[in-house]
């Protein structure tokens, strides 16, 4: 089933979306990547406040090549997620609601989106060029010495994904 939703996605949003869904995504979204998530895992284990607000967040993962001469971004496909996956649960915990990449993701993290009512959707790998025709805007909020790396916030239209993990415990790449 084919739904459009608007970021920010609360609870129960979260908890309307099943395995195989198709999703279009408007609004605001945080991308980073391997560096980002341990930088910010590790201020969160010192206690110390986060550089981003997480609390119903959507996070892709994400590092983007230079942007052309007229565009906000360059190419814009997903990375596997599957490396982000010591920091999700926590980040989970701490209030993301949304995460986009590719891959499986571990029983820990599917475990940590049920307690959390959170969803894992997949972007359409190896199609970063027509994604970032999705990205309207997008800037360098924290670790501009990533480069690609770095957290970005982005705004997006109709970006689409397929609902891989939902908050029942579906994976589509398990069933």
């Amino acid at each position: 089933m084919d739904k459009y939703l608007n970021l920010p996605l609360d609870e129960a949003a979260a908890d309307g979306l099943t395995v195989g869904d198709f999703v279009y995504l408007t609004g605001e979204m945080y991308v980073a990547r391997d560096a980002a998530h341990k930088r910010l895992y590790e201020m969160h284990q010192k206690g110390e406040t986060l550089p981003v607000d997480l609390e119903n967040a959507t996070i892709y993962y994400m590092g983007p090549s230079p942007a052309r001469e007229g565009r906000v971004i360059g190419s814009a496909g997903p990375t596997t997620a599957s490396r982000m996956d010591k920091y999700a649960p926590t980040f989970l915990d701490m209030g993301v609601r949304v995460m986009v990449g590719k891959g499986r993701r571990t029983q820990e993290v599917r475990d940590a989106m049920i307690k959390n009512h959170a969803v894992y959707l997949a972007a359409i790998g190896g199609a970063g060029a027509l994604l970032s025709k999705c990205i309207k805007k997008a800037e360098i909020v924290c670790y501009e010495d990533l480069g690609a790396e770095a957290v970005r916030k982005i705004y997006v239209e109709d970006f689409p994904a397929i609902v891989v993990g939902d908050c029942r415990g579906g994976n589509l790449y398990g069933e």
